[in-house]
Formats: C-alpha cells, sequence, structure tokens
C-alpha cells in the first residue's frame, strides 16, 4: 500500500473509530490528518486536504484545542495560524480520558450524589430499590474514577506492565 492510501485509510478509519469514542467524525479526521502531518499545518491545508469547508474546519479545530488534543503554533514570518497534533500517543490517550472523566462520569456522579438523597421511607421497598441502584451505580462510578486517575497520573511502562499482569 502506497503512503497516500495508506495516509486516507488511516484518516478515514480513525474518524469512523472517532464516533465510538464520543466525538464526531470530522473532528476525528482532523485529528487523524494532524497526528500524521510531519509539519504544523494550516486551516486552508485541513480544508484541501479533507474537502470539508472553513465553518466546518475553524469549529472542529477549536474543538480539539478544547480538548488539549491539538495546539496554534506560530511560525515566525508566517501570518496565518498552524496547529499541530500531540504525536505521543499516550499522551492523546491519557488527555482523552480525562475529558472524558471530566465531561461525562463527574456530572454523572454529581448527579447520582443529588438522586440518592431521595426523600421517602427507606423501608418503602420503591425507595429502597431506587437508593440501593442509584448508590451500587455510584459506587461503580466512583471506581471507574479511582482507576482513570491512576491511569492519568501513570506512566505508561508502568501502567502497561500492571494491566499485563491482571490479564495473565
Amino acid at each position: 500500500m502506497k503512503l497516500t492510501e495508506a495516509r486516507q485509510h488511516f484518516i478515514s478509519s480513525w474518524g469512523a473509530f472517532g464516533t465510538h469514542w464520543g466525538i464526531n467524525r470530522t473532528m476525528a479526521q482532523i485529528h487523524a490528518l494532524l497526528l500524521i502531518s510531519p509539519d504544523p499545518l494550516t486551516q486552508d491545508d485541513i480544508m484541501e486536504e479533507l474537502n470539508i469547508s472553513r465553518g466546518n474546519t475553524n469549529m472542529n479545530i477549536r474543538e480539539l484545542i478544547n480538548w488539549g488534543l491539538v495546539e496554534r503554533v506560530l511560525l515566525s514570518g508566517e501570518r496565518k495560524e498552524y496547529f499541530t497534533a500531540e504525536k505521543d500517543i499516550w499522551k492523546v490517550v491519557k488527555q482523552i480520558v480525562k475529558e472524558r472523566k471530566k465531561r461525562e462520569l463527574e456530572p454523572m456522579l454529581q448527579l447520582l450524589d443529588k438522586l440518592e438523597e431521595v426523600e421517602g421511607d427507606k423501608r418503602d421497598r420503591h425507595v429502597k430499590i431506587f437508593v440501593d441502584t442509584v448508590g451500587g451505580i455510584k459506587k461503580l462510578g466512583k471506581q471507574a474514577d479511582k482507576t482513570l486517575d491512576v491511569m492519568i497520573r501513570a506512566e505508561e511502562t508502568w501502567f502497561v506492565g500492571n494491566l499485563l499482569k491482571m490479564f495473565k
């Protein structure tokens, strides 16, 4: 497979995977393009390479910057903004985990805290089932939160080594 074909396949596949990770296809494709580009790219470069509109490109670049996956790069003597993505995939994964935790897990845990304080007679089986179910989900969520915190703080070799030990 030639490099141009492999690049297109990677960008397309990363875009499809992105939809499973909770981001839109175009955002994931821009991320993929910046991941495999040896040099920073301008918004025009991205638009041309992916055949997408300026508005779509701009909106998705801003969101990638908000996620901490892409950064603006200023090149001396250039008026245009350039963009680059973190190339260390372990740092990318940790950043995605941090963002998903912040956007999804933490709000869910806050909601469960409120729901667990439901009013009613704790001996009533409807109240008891509700509180027990919410409490069980909260317990699992807190364990997931702790595990993700460990992963975020961990070095890649330590984390992968301990993960492999779990599967032996």
